[in-house]
């Protein structure tokens, strides 16, 4: 059946459906432990309604362990499931705020808590009642806990991204426990790293699982306290809920329970208005009945108790096939987060031998391209060096060059001062040979003069006999005058040469051969005299050419140290000439020798006559070297029969006179 109208009609229709359609909403804040979301829902929303669209945003399965908590007149509340929301005594706020929290605990996290996001926000749960201080926990437990935090939260410790003060913003240690110790920051740091570097290859959700299954151990885990008494007047007493039982507390100890109820062994619990009664399973055990503060206290308690009891009671069934599926996919999913786990770890361990290796060849290669610069610079270095070592090469050429060519002249040299000592050898041997010929002509000379004296003495000795039989010869001619010629002294002018007697007695004739005998000696004394004027001379050459080459060796060898062994060897000859007599002592070096060498004698007349007859009476002039010290005139004396005779006298030296 089709239904037909005006299309205006048809409209108005529309425009009154989508007004019937959009019903009224109210905003809704929902706040979990680490995140906030907002909602719209509508008026007639129950409890339920909201707490599974927040589990759908969650993506949360197991919603039986949370609930819907908020605070009315300082009592915190939870939403009930089965009323609407604005029916219940909720804030009068917009929006409504309402806190995701857990309600109940599990007795075994490892086997009850099937999602990771189940996991995580119980994680976060707990981990914020042990740093508020709603479960306490011991200070070493809390460092290890802390270190599975951090694990959570930063993955696997690196000391060179985790620089020391990485954790200064994060709060993982309850107050009470920074108080109890005085340590610094740094120090609290140092002992959770030292923990947190052990968890290396742990995964996030393993880590948050590890800090679960050591919080539920504690005493305070997943307890819910609240003040009762006994009776209506007095409150003394805590009492506990959580996943085992129902626990009764002294007011000053929340550890350990004076009684406890497990869940397995109560029988029955009531509640009317503040009254809460227990029922033990045993019907002769007695029945605890206390009182609360306020009746609402006694529902919330009353509730706790039911859905603490509930899950027991579920635990210990047989799993129903959504549980049973969660579970499977648990499995499933905890297989494959291990595989991908597995993998990941393989994978990173591949990355970081990849990243080591990489490294290692980044090394290398920086290595290598060190090495490579420093081959470079290297082999810059030996070009340069080469460069350097040609030219030193060739200025080592050069040098060698220089010093070959030194060398050559150095051996020229050696070879011309070897040639030169040899000469120098040469030339003192020869200067020592003539100076020794010199010593041995100067003491042959002495030797002479010596002979010379002991003639002069012989002949002084043969003149002194000769002018003693003179005298005798003259005084007996003087006698014999006197008695044959008796006239004659009175003539006393008259000479007896004038006139020649050719009788004369023997004495006559002896005079007349001595006579002979003295002529004979003057002629040989006077070769004698000539022949060592003749001497002299040569002795006074041989002096010179000795004098000018000592002066030239002097010249050439005074740096080789000779003028001293020439100024010994003339020390030797003066000493040697000291010896010598006086007229020998003129002849020495330097000027003297030369002065005196130049005129060594004296020119004097010498007359001589002969013994025989000579009738034009001729004077013989021989000229007789003397010194000019001394000069003796001549004297003659007629001897004999009319012939004159000459005395010479000849001075060689202050001590020899020879007469003639």
């Amino acid at each position: 059946m089709i239904w037909c109208g005006c299309p205006h009609q048809l409209k108005n229709m529309s425009i009154r459906g989508l007004k019937k359609k959009q019903p009224k909403t109210f905003k809704v804040r929902i706040i979990t432990v680490d995140a906030e979301m907002e909602f719209s829902c509508e008026m007639k929303w129950k409890g339920k309604d909201l707490f599974d669209l927040v589990c759908r945003a969650l993506g949360l399965r197991e919603t039986w362990f949370f609930g819907l908590q908020y605070t009315i007149k300082g009592m915190c509340t939870w939403l009930k499931m089965d009323k609407k929301v604005l029916d219940q005594e909720i804030p009068k706020e917009d929006p409504i705020s309402f806190h995701f929290l857990a309600k109940f605990y599990p007795e075994k996290v490892e086997e009850e808590l099937l999602q990771e996001i189940t996991q995580h926000l119980f994680f976060l749960q707990v981990k914020k009642q042990i740093l508020d201080e709603e479960i306490y926990c011991s200070p070493e437990a809390t460092v290890l806990l802390a270190s599975y935090a951090v694990q959570a939260k930063y993955g696997d410790y690196d000391p060179n991204f985790h620089e020391p003060g990485f954790l200064a913003h994060d709060e993982l240690l309850p107050k009470r426990v920074l108080r109890q110790y005085q340590l610094t920051a740094e120090m609290w740091e140092e002992k959770i790293t030292a923990w947190y570097a052990e968890h290396r290859g742990i995964a996030r959700d393993e880590a948050e699982m590890n800090y679960l299954k050591i919080a539920q151990d504690l005493e305070m885990y997943g307890v819910n306290y609240f003040p009762i008494a006994q009776n209506k007047n007095h409150t003394d007493l805590l009492l506990g809920v959580d996943a085992k039982g129902i626990h009764i507390y002294s007011i000053n100890n929340r550890f350990s329970p004076n009684k406890s109820f497990e869940w397995s062994s109560i029988r029955n619990i009531s509640c009317s208005e503040k009254e809460l009664t227990i029922k033990p399973l045993d019907k002769k055990a007695e029945v605890f009945k206390f009182f609360s503060s306020q009746l609402k206290v006694n529902k919330l308690i009353f509730q706790l108790c039911i859905g603490n009891h509930d899950l027991f009671m579920r635990r210990r069934k047989v799993d129903s096939i959504e549980i049973q599926q969660m579970k499977a996919q648990a499995r499933e999913e905890k297989a494959r987060k291990k595989m991908e786990n597995q993998r990941l770890a393989r994978e990173k361990q591949l990355r970081e031998e990849a990243e080591r290796a990489k490294e290692e060849l980044e090394r290398r290669l920086f290595q290598l391209e060190d090495e490579a610069r420093q081959a470079n610079e290297a082999l810059l270095r030996s070009q340069e060096a080469a460069e350097l070592l040609a030219e030193k090469a060739q200025i080592a050429e050069e040098e060698a060059k220089l010093l070959a060519q030194n060398a050559a002249e150095a051996e020229q040299e050696r070879q011309r001062l070897e040639i030169t000592a040899l000469k120098s050898k040469e030339e003192k041997r020869l200067m020592e040979q003539k100076m020794r010929e010199a010593e041995l002509i100067a003491v042959k000379l002495v030797k002479e003069s010596d002979r010379r004296a002991k003639e002069a003495e012989h002949l002084k000795q043969d003149l002194h006999e000769a002018r003693e039989a003179e005298r005798k010869a003259k005084q007996k001619l003087l006698d014999i005058t006197r008695l044959n010629y008796p006239h004659m002294a009175k003539y006393p002018q008259y000479s007896p040469g004038d006139s020649r007697d050719a009788n004369f007695d023997k004495g006559s004739i002896k005079l007349d051969l001595k006579d002979i005998d003295l002529k004979r000696l003057s002629f040989e004394i006077e070769r004698e005299r000539l022949d060592y004027l003749e001497n002299s001379r040569k002795f006074e050459d041989r002096l010179k050419e000795l004098k000018s080459e000592i002066h030239a060796l002097k010249l050439e060898e005074k740096q080789a140290g000779l003028y001293s062994h020439w100024s010994e060897v003339l020390g030797s000859l003066d000493r040697s000439l000291g010896s010598a007599p006086s007229w020998m002592k003129t002849l020495e070096t330097g000027d003297a020798v030369d002065v005196n060498l130049q005129r060594p004698f004296p020119a004097y007349l010498l007359n001589t006559a002969s013994s025989w007859p000579c009738t034009n009476k001729i004077q013989h002039m021989v000229p007789v070297e003397k010194s000019s010290s001394q000069a003796n005139s001549l004297a003659a004396n007629s001897v004999g029969t009319g012939t004159r005779k000459q005395i010479i006298k000849v001075q060689q030296h202050d001590s020899d006179v020879i007469y003639i």
